[in-house]
């Protein structure tokens, strides 16, 4: 069985994810507007009739910009955390709200949503695997450090949405105060580009056909540089560094030991920034 996937923006200035089948799908944040949701959507043949739910990781407002118009307009439930409602000021109508509780997967349609707990600067922050038919999709970013959990799901995944924030160099040289550059890569703060690498390195399944860099920062990182980076250990894993600018194509992801399959949109489209 196979996954669609697509990162539809990814970083400071907003974020959110697709992953879904032929027929339904899920959004992991919606951090960006509702219109550019849908016009990015369409560039690759995507309906949001095709969107069952919106699954939110944290209240951050690069997360959760969207999510009110986007519920409201589409009725959509979405799932978030007591805790995270009520720190993202959200205002949701009631019947659309939904909890969930870390580690008991959540189902949508054929879709398993499994949540989990990660180190990060908010108030109850999460990161989710999507899986169906033992295909498995993670979404791990917005990430302080490599806990048990992260790693434990990492190594069962045929893609990732993985988190590769900051090279540490141009952080440590760059010109953001010093509370802030202890902020992002402190323990709840944000995964930098060497350990991100660690992970990839030291725990990559033989599975795992595609890493999709994510969240990279724009003023502390480099796309280029990041992929080169990545690709010199990729070995067969495709490597993908996803836009804070625009959609990246939508690829297949699946479990049967095929590489992937490309679907780009009407535009053609490079794989960075």
């Amino acid at each position: 069985m196979s996954l669609f996937v697509t990162s539809l923006n990814s970083g400071s200035n907003g974020n959110c994810f697709y992953i879904g089948n032929k027929t339904e799908a899920v959004l992991i944040d919606a951090g960006i507007s509702c219109r550019e949701t849908e016009k990015r959507m369409k560039n690759l043949h995507l309906s949001m009739q095709q969107v069952k739910a919106i699954f939110i990781s944290h209240e951050h407002s690069d997360h959760i910009r969207g999510v009110q118009v986007m519920a409201t307009k589409y009725k959509l439930p979405v799932y978030i955390t007591p805790d995270t409602l009520y720190r993202s000021n959200l205002l949701l109508e009631k019947d659309i709200v939904r909890s969930f509780t870390a580690n008991e997967s959540v189902q949508i349609g054929n879709l398993t949503v499994i949540p989990f707990t990660k180190h990060h600067d908010a108030i109850d922050p999460y990161s989710f695997v999507i899986e169906e038919s033992g295909t498995k999709v993670g979404v791990l970013t917005d990430i302080g450090t490599l806990c048990e959990q992260v790693i434990h799901h990492f190594k069962q995944c045929n893609a990732v949405f993985l988190e590769s924030n900051y090279d540490e160099q141009m952080l440590e040289e760059g010109n953001y105060p010093l509370h802030l550059k202890k902020r992002i890569r402190g323990g709840k703060g944000h995964l930098s580009n060497k350990q991100a690498l660690d992970l990839f390195i030291t725990h990559r399944p033989i599975f795992l056909s595609h890493v999709f860099l994510s969240h990279l920062s724009a003023n502390n990182n480099n796309a280029e540089l990041v992929h080169q980076l990545f690709t010199r250990h990729a070995g067969k894993t495709k490597i993908v560094v996803a836009s804070r600018y625009r959609e990246t194509p939508l690829y297949t992801i699946s479990n049967n030991g095929d590489l992937f399959t490309e679907l780009r949109s009407a535009q053609q489209m490079t794989l960075f920034e």
